[in-house]
């Protein structure tokens, strides 16, 4: 278990080895230092809490500083608190070189806010018909249920409400590159939240199923559709 604490910078896009496109989120990925180790015997779990982004002391309370003091840490922004194996101290410095190439790691941020929407927006919710009885309401919801029978919403149905600003987690996404001089660390895909928002990263909790070749997961008998060498197969013809 890897873990460190960034800010996103935004996206772009880099060639692969093929000269394919891929598209990528650009990271700030720390330095991060450790301001408190947690033990199973003092605290009843291991865990090692992260310290990211220098800031005024003046911006921070008096119980926030005494707990940086108390690690001999300067005033941090951030704190995070990870499950990460390794020998790490109070004090230590992680850096964006704690991962490496082709690693794969979940990424956790906050989604951008879009305030108070409607239906439509929010959920995806259609629109009524702009013909003869629907009014002036084609950006409603529509019905929620019957009337007679519960007699009321049940709950979870979809309607307007605030929308964004939640907790997301993009799991399984795989580093194209790390620069530990400009603390880049470069994943594929995208990456919730805004630019300039934080975002944690850490070792993937899925499990890797690595590819057997390529070759893998095809039949060698003819019979079978997966072949593609049966000539009697309609796939086969069309070639």
């Amino acid at each position: 278990m890897k873990a460190i604490i960034g800010k996103k910078v935004g996206m772009s896009q880099i060639f692969d080895a093929d000269g394919k496109v891929v598209p990528v989120t650009v990271i700030e990925a720390g330095p991060c230092v450790v301001v408190q180790k947690k033990t199973a015997e003092k605290d009843g779990y291991n865990a090692v809490q992260l310290g990211f982004e220098d800031v005024p002391e003046r911006k921070l309370t008096k119980p926030e500083m005494g707990h940086l003091n108390k690690a001999g840490v300067s005033p941090k922004k951030y704190l995070r608190e990870f499950d990460i194996e390794g020998d790490l101290n109070v004090g230590d410095i992680v850096k964006a070189d704690t991962f490496a190439e082709g690693d794969h790691v979940d990424v956790t941020g906050t989604s951008k806010g879009h305030g108070y929407q409607g239906v439509i927006k929010r959920h995806g919710g259609h629109r009524l018909k702009e013909t003869h009885g629907s009014g002036p309401v084609v950006r409603q919801v529509g019905s929620l249920g019957a009337g007679s029978h519960m007699s009321k919403i049940i709950k979870g149905t979809i309607g307007a409400g605030q929308m964004g600003g939640d907790q997301v987690t993009i799991m399984n996404l795989d580093v194209v590159k790390v620069d530990p001089e400009l603390n880049m660390l470069v994943v594929r895909g995208a990456v919730p939240g805004p630019k300039g928002g934080l975002v944690a990263i850490r070792t993937t909790k899925k499990t890797i199923v690595e590819k057997k070749g390529e070759a893998a997961g095809i039949s060698s008998n003819p019979q079978k559709a997966s072949a593609r060498v049966n000539p009697q197969k309609a796939s086969a013809r069309n070639k």
